[in-house]
């Protein structure tokens, strides 16, 4: 079951006032990763038209104020504005939480039921020339047990911890790499690192969406800076 908030362990350079890297649980790398598979007009719409670096959030407003009149008998704008995320983003939380997943999506078939599906109810079958307007349901993968949803659903094994780069670059964690990192960013006082725990809900989720368009300093900027409204 979805939750609201993700936590995860910041390591912090106080003197440099950035974040070196985050100790991190399957569900925040599957959150990430999901990122990737978003389609561009959820991503558009989850940080508003008017906040888009470049033309995109133009673009998404001519659709917006296109009359349907324009459109294919078979298209419509929600298709475009709001384009059903993947069947795995609808089981990652934070703000993915009011984007419509492709498990809603209305599929049809002739009523002799052959073996063609369509989501448009005024499509001609190929076999038998009728309509197919028999509405059929998607279901999704699920798992019999909530356990076993929790750790084979997503995208990454929930048994490993794993290391979040200020930049995201995402690998699994271990004592030898948190070292070569301390040296990569020549860090010589250890008083003047951190241990922090932050939870990331909605806000902060769309943040991070934001500035991993914007930065190589994403955790950073999130967590410890302000990247603008």
């Amino acid at each position: 079951m979805a939750t609201s908030k993700v936590s995860l362990k910041l390591l912090i350079d106080t003197k440099g006032n950035k974040v070196l890297f985050a100790e991190a649980g399957k569900d925040f790398v599957d959150f990430l990763f999901n990122l990737l598979s978003l389609p561009v007009g959820t991503v558009i719409r989850l940080l508003t038209k008017h906040s888009m670096v470049g033309a995109l959030g133009n673009l998404y407003d001519s659709v917006e104020t296109l009359s349907e009149t324009y459109l294919q008998p078979n298209q419509s704008k929600d298709a475009i504005l709001k384009p059903k995320a993947p069947v795995t983003a609808s089981n990652v939380p934070l703000l993915l939480s009011d984007v419509e997943s492709v498990s809603g999506k209305k599929f049809y078939m002739c009523q002799s039921f052959h073996r063609n599906v369509a989501d448009d109810p005024h499509a001609i079958c190929p076999h038998c020339n009728e309509y197919m307007n028999s509405k059929i349901t998607y279901i999704a993968r699920k798992f019999a047990e909530e356990g076993s949803s929790e750790e084979l659903g997503g995208y990454v094994k929930g048994v490993v911890t794993y290391m979040v780069m200020d930049d995201l670059v995402v690998k699994p964690m271990s004592t030898i790499s948190s070292i070569a990192l301390l040296q990569k960013f020549s860090v010589k006082e250890v008083g003047a690192l951190e241990e922090r725990v932050v939870d990331l809900g909605m806000d902060e989720g769309l943040k991070l969406l934001k500035a991993s368009l914007q930065s190589k300093a994403v955790l950073t900027s999130v967590f410890l800076g302000n990247i603008g409204a």
